[in-house]
């Protein structure tokens, strides 16, 4: 099958990041859908396709499309009947199919601890006529099952989910699966292309950590101040927006209010109306009163400690939105819709609100936090900061990782930015080959105090040499910052190195805009042991030094300050602000509607300057005008050609399938690799296949007359008998 034009030629260099694609069917019908979603994305990925069929071989090869692949993304999709369409038997052998349903866990297995770009998976649905017998049915439910059970590190991507979101009533087209071994309408392979590039916007996008909402008219209908708290309504838009920010609150989002009101109204009617999906203590901090709402995020984010490029807004008065965006630029502000019953799709569809990952960190967050504004209010009592520490009680556990923690420690590796000494960005596949492969060993820090757990907070991952511990990472989460802990994990180090009989601990430090207070407390802890390298600092501790540091807090009187700026945007937020998701929620939620917009998208052939011919039939003008749809030119005359217009393969396979449903007729591949595949041609071939399925002794009559006129009389013959 001739690959469609996101296809790169076979000289194209990968040593730049793609999007690599394997399948068990042909998967370049998703190539235009995918191409038009990285540049809507702004992601400078090219779509790349491995060979027809060649899943195994290609998660198996160390030189592979998908092993070849640095930083990019790899997809791998499958279809289990697809495994026994060369087979000769008339039934599939489900046995061999589901050995190699094991086979493949292995491979992915492997695969993504392997190769340096995630993976995504999907096990396509099956066709309606493998699914017909009854125990074929149960053992595709029984695959899916068990391949989402066993490969739980992996990206899925799964029938149900694409389903949900981006649903097509007749995904099957067993006609262009009989022709080219192509198994879905081009609406269902835009929907398979469109959430694959949300699965690959939620890998990328660092993810927003709060949620803000309004209140009257947003989370409830009416205005507790007006209509009193007992007065407002929560109709079944409301009620659907506040189950889904509940969804969110347990996934690890932080939810605030911020509102013009009366605050006691505001308290009040979250008192009263206890049915609501959200109480207020689902919410870590509010600002209700009636100062502008740009400011009070600004307040909100000194409080909490965060950027305010963390922060997603919430109203449902456009003019709101467009105050904070005005004064706030970093925040992503979405105005509800001003349909309230658009309201659930709308927020299903913004692609800021995805989560590819959830740890228990995650699921606890909220609680974290209130529990951290607990700290802050005992730091501000205290008279010194040693008094500070000695009242927290502070336990610090240091460990090796627990293959449970490797979500939470790619986590951190990704999010971590100001106490980290090099900011390497690692996956969970990254990490686990690291230490399986005996290339590194990873120890992690859990921190607890009087007020709760602050969870996983720490990660060191380092490697022995001849003579010194080499640290990769060391880094330690905002939320554990100055208490001490910093220094436990280095002297941890030391004590190792000391253990191994070696000399010293190596800690790197590689700048970043944003990683200046990693580099204060090494200064801190050993400036004279700092030695300048090409890309920054090398701090070299003799081990029995670093096993010895300690944290040793202000005794003198401190004075308190107010919390200050919240910390600066991180350089990921241009990207991820270059993302319209008010656009994408609202214009390119549908299959339908995506497939229209990247057919638009992709470049098309000048064509001709005026058609070569006139339609001289009915039959030639419909397909004249198909052929304009199809390719995306104005007009198309009865002898241009197919490919000179821009056509490819995979556009000649779904013509074809057009033609099918149109018009009854089943035509083969040759007649689109002819002399010339024009409209001219392709109506012959309809008539001619059309006389085939006549009646035998009304196509025979009608062969003899034909043969004794001119062809205008036998186009008007041939319109009196109904053939077109």
């Amino acid at each position: 099958m001739e690959a469609g034009p996101t296809a790169p030629a076979a000289s194209q260099s990968q040593s730049l990041p793609y999007v690599a694609v394997a399948a068990t069917f042909t998967a370049e019908p998703l190539g235009d859908t995918l191409a038009f979603w990285m540049e809507e994305l702004g992601f400078d990925f090219p779509v790349r396709f491995a060979p027809y069929g060649q899943v195994f071989q290609q998660l198996l090869d160390p030189a592979g499309l998908l092993a070849a692949n640095p930083q990019g993304f790899n997809v791998v999709l499958v279809r289990l009947e697809d495994w026994a369409r060369f087979d000769p038997q008339a039934v599939p052998d489900l046995s061999k199919l589901e050995e190699n349903a094991r086979h493949l866990i292995e491979c992915l297995r492997s695969a993504a601890r392997s190769f340096s770009s995630p993976l995504l998976f999907s096990l396509c649905p099956a066709s309606p006529a493998f699914l017909a017998d009854p125990a074929r049915r149960d053992f595709a439910a029984r695959m899916e099952s068990r391949l989402a059970s066993e490969l739980g590190t992996l990206h899925l991507i799964t029938t149900a989910e694409l389903s949900d979101l981006y649903p097509v009533p007749e995904p099957d087209d067993p006609h262009a699966d009989q022709l080219a071994h192509i198994p879905y309408t081009p609406a269902y392979y835009a929907a398979l292309a469109t959430l694959v590039a949300r699965k690959i916007h939620a890998l990328r996008i660092r993810p927003y950590k709060v949620i803000v909402l309004d209140c009257d008219e947003t989370l409830w209908r009416g205005v507790c101040g007006e209509d009193g708290p007992e007065g407002i309504h929560l109709d079944p838009p409301r009620r659907a927006l506040q189950e889904f920010m509940r969804g969110q609150r347990a996934s690890g989002m932080l939810l605030c209010l911020v509102s013009k009101n009366n605050e006691e109204d505001v308290l009040e009617t979250f008192r009263l109306n206890p049915e609501m999906p959200l109480r207020l203590e689902d919410f870590v901090a509010w600002r209700i009163n009636w100062e502008a709402k740009s400011a009070n995020l600004v307040s909100l984010a000194e409080e909490l400690r965060l950027g305010l490029d963390s922060f997603i807004f919430v109203d449902d008065l456009p003019e709101e939105c467009a105050e904070v965006q005005a004064d706030c630029p970093e925040v992503l502000a979405l105005p509800l819709p001003g349909e309230p019953e658009d309201i659930p799709q709308f927020l299903r569809h913004v692609w800021a609100f995805d989560k590819i990952m959830i740890t228990a960190e995650d699921r606890s967050r909220t609680e974290m936090y209130l529990q951290r504004l607990e700290r802050a209010r005992l730091e501000r009592q205290a008279s010194t900061l040693a008094e500070f520490i000695a009242s927290l009680n502070l336990e610090i556990r240091i460990a090796r990782m627990a293959p449970a923690q490797l979500a939470r420690v790619a986590q951190l590796t990704q999010r971590t930015n100001q106490m980290n000494c090099t900011t390497l960005r690692r996956s969970e596949s990254d990490i686990q080959a690291l230490v399986e492969s005996g290339q590194a060993e990873c120890r992690v820090a859990e921190v607890t105090d009087r007020f709760g757990s602050y969870g996983l907070t720490g990660v060191m991952i380092f490697r022995a040499s001849a003579e010194a511990l080499r640290v990769d990472t060391f880094l330690l989460s905002c939320r554990a910052l100055a208490r001490g802990v910093e220094h436990r994990m280095l002297a941890r180090l030391g004590e190792i190195a000391e253990e191994r009989g070696l000399k010293a601990v190596e800690v790197p430090f590689v700048p970043t805009p944003r990683n200046r207070p990693a580099l204060r407390f090494l200064e801190s802890v050993g400036s004279a042991y700092q030695q300048p390298r090409a890309e920054g600092l090398l701090f070299r501790f003799p081990a029995k030094y670093a096993a010895c540091v300690t944290y040793r807090p202000e005794e003198r009187p401190r004075k308190v300050e107010a919390a200050g700026p919240a910390p600066a945007a991180s350089p990921e937020t241009t990207a991820r602000k270059l993302v319209d998701y008010v656009r994408i929620a609202t214009e390119l939620n549908d299959a339908g509607q995506i497939l229209e917009r990247a057919r638009s998208a992709r470049p098309q052939a000048p064509g001709p300057a005026r058609p070569s011919a006139e339609p001289r039939t009915a039959l030639e003008a419909e397909l004249a005008r198909m052929w304009a749809d199809l390719l995306g030119v104005p007009s198309v005359g009865i002898h241009d050609d197919f490919f000179d217009l821009g056509g490819h393969s995979l556009l000649a396979v779904e013509l074809l399938t057009r033609v099918h449903c149109t018009y009854g007729v089943d035509l083969s591949l040759d007649v689109v690799y002819g002399e010339a595949f024009t409209v001219g041609a392709l109506a012959e071939a309809i008539e001619l296949a059309q006389l085939e399925q006549a009646d035998p002794s009304r196509y025979a009559a009608l062969l003899e007359e034909l043969g004794q006129l001119t062809d205008e009389e036998a186009r008007a013959l041939l319109a009196r008998e109904q053939f077109p």
